[in-house]
């Protein structure tokens, strides 16, 4: 690990605003360098989104650390995040939470990202292939639920699926360039949204595909 490079990217982000010290912990202790390709591995510590295989990224430190902080992980709390991408904001929410459920429609992906956590020692993490809008019922509920592709609208099939008192973080907007991140609590009272930041993120799209990669 680029140890001065980790440690400028982590008072930048408590410059931006970012303020909770066990994200900001999680965050110091997972390597990114480890999930970005070797093309882009001298700006793995950098604020700042990079490409990943299939047309994906890795998204910005700053706005993991903000999804992360908003979502308000417990260590005894059962999560589930959509679209696992490089892996990242699971090893990220590994450091928070109990166990962590994650759901990637690309196949070559999500092995690839099991792999990369394995051989960091995070063993809390299970991962699925399929249709992420979908969530994952056979193991809900779920105690907090994140999305890190934007959905079109409230994904209703993730509300249903967040425990009484949950929370759910997704981006939301039809428009690339009009997106924000919405908080979602569930309550006996209803649902309470609050919108936190404009983002850009590829677009949640339903369906998995499990072919590509095998053999």
């Amino acid at each position: 690990m680029n140890v001065p490079a980790m440690q400028r990217l982590i008072a930048e982000l408590q410059q931006s605003g970012i303020s909770d010290e066990r994200v900001l912990g999680a965050i110091a202790a997972v390597d990114r360098e480890r999930f970005v390709t070797p093309a882009f591995s001298e700006r793995a510590w950098e604020n700042t989104a990079l490409p990943i295989s299939f047309g994906q990224t890795i998204s910005q430190p700053l706005v993991v650390a903000a999804m992360t902080e908003a979502l308000r992980v417990g260590p005894r709390m059962k999560v589930l995040e959509i679209g696992t991408g490089s892996g990242y904001q699971a090893a990220i929410l590994a450091k928070l939470a109990r166990r962590v459920y994650t759901i990637e429609r690309f196949k070559p992906l999500s092995r690839e990202a099991e792999k990369r956590l394995i051989d960091l020692g995070i063993f809390n993490v299970v991962f699925d292939i399929g249709d992420g809008s979908k969530g994952w019922p056979a193991q809900a509920p779920f105690d907090r639920i994140i999305v890190t592709a934007a959905a079109e609208e409230r994904p209703q099939a993730l509300i249903d699926q967040l425990a009484m008192g949950g929370i759910l973080i997704v981006p939301v907007g039809r428009d690339p360039t009009a997106q924000v991140v919405e908080r979602i609590v569930k309550s006996e009272r209803g649902l309470q949204r609050d919108t936190l930041m404009p983002v850009r993120f590829v677009p949640l799209v339903p369906g998995a595909l499990p072919e590509l990669g095998q053999g």
